[in-house]
């Protein structure tokens, strides 16, 4: 295929109730600090640090009205196991909080991730709001609140998520309507419409419907947890992540010790290609998640630490730091035992893939196995299979291994049919632009060129058409930077700049997108073009270890 660069400089590694009465002040609510492992302190409130404001009125005991605001507070934040342990406490204290109970249902489930509840959850959810809905009094306000829940919980033996999620919404419209000024109503109406965008259209939508609401929160509320966190999400989408910067920075500190609010701006950073941001906030997303177990004894380590950890080391390998990269990958698969569930799936498979792929070291990533670890459900989690499936045969059509790329390619194919006949249509997409971008590096290696690339710009038309998912930091490999590293070897230098700068558009900041389009500029004879690009790079990656820096100096000095 005449495309075997390797830039790796660094070894490669696989991989009744009192009415209510407590209210008239904002609280300042904390989150549980738990040291990792530590079973008996997961369960109580073992002190409170920052978290932002909640005022969440109930009809609940006086004496759990704070605990009520910080597992709130915590549900915000999506720190889900902590927000769960902290209703629990709330439930044995005052067995007759309807609320508690609602909010224990509230955490079995997670709008926006990819994570979804099994049978044991979807009936632990419906036992829990049957029980809210038991206890007397409540207020019109709870009925509704306990209402929304019941409506994702309703028919607990049905498979169909998305018909939940959309019950979900229209339930918490519904709230929304009748308590207008119900900060903490409008903000989980937001997610809910977030979490309902449709999965085939890149659209802003819901994003800028979701966004107004909650600017009208931070409006009263600055600080309002649900409010900043649901707006970068918002925010996390073409063309928004600029939007209210100040608002994402700001939720960067208002919870200093919670792994979920110190990572999420990062989605921004990300977007922005702001890898030192990336960096910073992850760093202390991953020490927060060490600190904040999962599982009833707290015995694993949550999926927080994982999710800090790809981002993290995407954003160094942006930076062309192969041995920061390499060290966050070995301490993540020396992480034991890891919550066993899709983000932890993911990161995995996509970790190794990205590690390989983005220093080009094709040998390395078509040395990848499937499936592994063996401790993980791998036929719940199509996707991440995937991804490694994509770098296997990404790796071996760069080798001329054309059967191992075919093989690829019919896995790939396999798994894109299950996401789709199960209905999670934005998985299924994802994975067509996996098949489709090893199709067209199996069409090169055959010598046919012009399907290589009409299968490459098919990629790329999904890719842009496709809303990016919350658990990733961007495509595996964006389709259209394919397409320029395809136009340079096809000598097609301006046609592959064109590529390059649209591929960083979308995602600026990449490292090969940076070098495609110094060497096309330097291809077309564009020496000044070339030399910025190259200072661009280095201005990004300057302190990195690759070979091609080395290349970016020796040009933008004029050698």
């Amino acid at each position: 295929m005449g495309s075997r660069y390797n830039d790796s400089s660094s070894t490669t590694i696989g991989v009744p109730r009192q009415p209510p009465s407590h209210r008239g002040l904002l609280v300042l609510v904390g989150i549980l600090a738990v040291p990792l492992l530590a079973p008996p302190l997961l369960a109580q409130d073992a002190g409170h640090g920052e978290l932002g404001e909640v005022e969440f009125s109930t009809s609940c005991a006086d004496s759990v009205s704070g605990d009520l605001d910080h597992a709130v507070a915590l549900l915000h934040h999506m720190t889900y196991p902590q927000a769960q342990a902290a209703f629990e406490g709330i439930i044995r204290r005052d067995s007759g909080c309807a609320m508690a109970h609602w909010g224990v249902a509230m955490t079995l489930f997670q709008p926006t991730w990819p994570t979804r509840p099994g049978p044991s959850e979807l009936g632990r959810g419906w036992d829990a709001v049957q029980r809210a809905k038991s206890i007397e009094p409540r207020t019109p306000r709870e009925d509704l609140y306990i209402a929304s829940a019941e409506a994702f919980f309703d028919d607990p033996t049905s498979s169909d998520y998305w018909a939940r999620i959309r019950r979900w919404e229209s339930a918490m419209e519904r709230l929304h309507s009748n308590f207008p000024d119900d900060t903490d109503a409008t903000t989980l109406y937001a997610l809910a419409h977030l979490a309902t965008a449709s999965a085939d259209q890149a659209s802003a939508d819901h994003a800028s419907r979701s966004a107004a609401l909650l600017l009208e929160v931070l409006a009263r509320t600055p600080n309002h947890p649900g409010a900043m966190h649901y707006l970068v999400h918002a925010n996390d989408a073409p063309g928004r992540e600029s939007e209210r910067i100040e608002v994402t920075r700001r939720y960067e500190e208002v919870a200093p010790n919670n792994p979920h609010a110190l990572h999420m701006p990062t989605h921004i950073y990300t977007r922005l290609g702001d890898w030192v941001g990336v960096v910073r906030g992850n760093l202390r997303a991953a020490e927060a998640a060490l600190l904040h177990p999962a599982g009833e004894r707290g015995e694993l380590v949550s999926d927080e630490f994982p999710h800090a950890i790809e981002y993290l080391v995407y954003a160094y390998l942006q930076q062309g730091d192969d041995g920061r990269a390499a060290a966050e990958m070995e301490r993540l698969q020396r992480s034991a035992p890891l919550q066993p569930g899709f983000k932890t799936a993911f990161h995995l498979a996509s970790i190794s893939a990205r590690y390989a792929l983005e220093r080009r070291d094709w040998d390395a990533a078509a040395a990848l196995v499937p499936r592994e670890p063996e401790f993980l459900d791998w036929d719940r989690f199509a996707w991440p299979e995937a991804v490694t499936w994509f770098a296997r045969g990404l790796g071996s059509a760069h080798q001329g291994n054309l059967e191992e790329a075919r093989a690829a390619i019919r896995r790939l194919s396999q798994l894109e049919v299950l996401t789709n006949e199960a209905g999670e249509q934005l998985f299924s997409r994802n994975i067509r632009i996996l098949r489709l971008e090893v199709d067209a590096l199996l069409a090169e290696a055959l010598e046919d060129g012009e399907a290589s690339e009409a299968l490459l710009r098919e990629a790329s038309e999904v890719e842009r058409t496709t809303p990016k998912h919350a658990v990733t930091p961007g495509p595996t490999l964006p389709a259209m930077e394919l397409l320029g590293d395809l136009l340079i070897r096809r000598g097609r230098p301006e046609q592959a700049l064109a590529a390059f700068r649209q591929s960083m558009a979308s995602y600026p900041g990449r490292y090969n997108s940076l070098l495609g389009a110094a060497r096309a500029a330097d291809a077309m004879g564009d020496a000044p073009v070339a030399r910025a690009l190259y200072l661009e790079l280095l201005d990004v990656a300057g302190g990195g270890q690759r070979a091609s820096l080395a290349e970016a100096r020796s040009f933008a000095a004029g050698r």
